[in-house]
């Protein structure tokens, strides 16, 4: 997210202060509101289960589009033309396997205090080597993840203020307020700053798309400048670009319907109905988010046609700049877009961090170091380890090792691995633990080795090779031997009451 913009500066340094004291005010809010409620892993990491439909939208619409989603899609969209339009599905394919196991997710939750992820793969499989590999590959996803949004917001920052802000600086700064009122509120905190983000993030998304279209002209303008310039934007994907569209359906699809904290998300919410009405809301938002970004793009090429790829990185800067230039109302609009920008970034980077804690606390120290430790010490212990891996990944991210978008891959390369135990086991109650388990292990080894060195067979991602094997693995392993008389009793126990 390398964006400079010449307007920022002291304004730009202003409106991030204003962002950072009002994120911390929320979370001392929640933690004077809650004071009198007894600290349990409960209240701190799914907010009580009682959060409600707008907050609960919210901080849904805040975990699947990162501020990145506003800066990083429509010079994307400027490069490719409308073969980026496979932008907007994919959010929706996020949607529809949501609905394929949420609903039977939460009730679950409900039945049985499930607090993670890993507590479902627990619950329902009873195999210590099944859930501390499940665990793994979600810590690893979510730690891949923070890091991916630490060097966003230090890009972030550092192209807001001019540079005036270092890019170290800036990512030292929010990361603090970050941790401070994930510590004080947890969830609550998080929920409600996910609220304040989401909103600025949408006016300023809906302000640099109307701003572009009376100031550079509409997508028919576009599409002349596209039609003497680079015909290929207006035409349909050939075979790669449909392999590729596919590859992204089905691994942005599955693999962001099962982030860690996404699944938390579930288990938060106050009641079955509540949850639904989150998502009627959050069918909408594939047109009014990525769907406006994607014409940004667009209306971008009419507005500065021919950049070169690197030149292209700089579209939404570009674009607000000049916006910025036509009078006060733009100006600041454009000023609070990027700060809404950042503060999406760092709401995107709170919910993986509270998951990343819980799974520590409740789900591997909880479970297998410490049982009998109290709910206290268990909160205490994921805090503690949270802000250790906090400061690892600064230290990492001090100097990014790769491009956002390489970060951005490969944590859906691992985490997709665990989607078969996740959503298979909701419904198969003959699925055999020890095929689950082998299938698991090998597509993680597949697609590790596959994405680190570059083989890409047909131009499918690694993941979706290592996903295939383990499907293979874990579908055709049940069918040969179905699970032991007994787990297919205890899975009844779980699974039966719902049929």
């Amino acid at each position: 997210m390398n964006v400079e913009l010449a307007f920022g500066g002291g304004s730009g340094i202003l409106v991030l202060l204003l962002y950072g004291g009002l994120m911390l005010a929320v979370g001392l809010f929640a933690y004077l509101r809650n004071r009198g409620v007894r600290e349990s892993l409960d209240e701190y990491y799914l907010g009580g289960r009682g959060l409600g439909v707008m907050v609960l939208f919210f901080t849904f619409f805040a975990t699947q589009y990162s501020g990145n989603t506003v800066v990083g899609y429509p010079p994307t969209a400027y490069r490719l033309g409308y073969q980026y339009l496979v932008s907007v599905p994919f959010f929706i394919m996020i949607i529809m396997v949501y609905l394929l196991f949420a609903p039977r997710l939460y009730a679950l939750g409900r039945r049985f205090s499930l607090l993670t992820p890993v507590d479902w793969i627990d619950l329902r499989f009873r195999s210590k080597k099944v859930t501390i590999l499940a665990g793994i590959l979600m810590l690893y996803g979510l730690g891949n993840y923070l890091l991916e949004q630490f060097v966003a917001i230090g890009q972030g920052v550092s192209g807001l203020t001019g540079g005036t802000i270092p890019y170290q600086v800036g990512v030292v700064f929010f990361i603090v307020i970050m941790v401070a009122y994930s510590w004080l509120g947890g969830m609550r905190s998080v929920a409600y700053t996910d609220t304040i983000q989401g909103i600025a993030l949408l006016f300023g998304v809906f302000t640099l798309l109307l701003g572009s279209l009376y100031y550079f002209g509409d997508l028919s303008h576009a599409a002349e400048i596209m039609a003497e310039t680079a015909p290929e934007k207006l035409g349909a994907p050939d075979s790669g670009g449909v392999t590729t569209w596919f590859c992204l359906l089905v691994l942005v699809g599955i693999g962001a319907a099962i982030y860690p904290h996404a699944f938390q998300r579930i288990f938060s919410a106050r009641s079955e109905r509540t949850l639904k009405r989150s998502f009627v809301r959050m069918a909408y938002m594939p047109f009014l988010t990525a769907g406006v970004v994607f014409m940004v793009g667009i209306i971008g090429i009419g507005a500065f046609p021919a950049l070169s790829t690197g030149e292209s990185e700089q579209l939404v800067g570009m674009l607000a700049n000049a916006l910025a230039n036509q009078n006060a109302f733009f100006y600041w609009a454009m000023v609070l877009l990027f700060g809404g920008v950042i503060a999406a970034i760092v709401s995107t980077a709170d919910s993986v961090l509270l998951t990343f804690s819980s799974i520590v606390s409740h789900d591997l120290y909880g479970r297998y170091v410490a049982p009998e430790a109290s709910e206290y010490r268990k909160i205490l212990v994921g805090k503690l380890v949270g802000v250790v891996a906090v400061i690892i990944l600064v230290l990492i991210a001090w100097y990014p090792p790769g491009t956002i978008y390489q970060i951005f891959v490969l944590k859906f390369e691992v985490l997709i691995q665990t989607a078969p135990a996740l959503i298979l086991g909701l419904y198969w109650r003959r699925l055999n633990t020890q095929a689950v388990f082998v299938g698991m292990l090998a597509g993680t080894i597949v697609a590790a080795l596959f994405t680190f060195t570059g083989f890409r067979p047909l131009g499918v991602f690694s993941g979706l090779w290592g996903l295939l094997l383990n499907l293979i693995l874990c579908v055709g392993g049940t069918l040969w031997q179905s699970a032991a008389v007994s787990e297919q009793q205890k899975a009844d126990e779980i699974l039966a009451w719902q049929r």
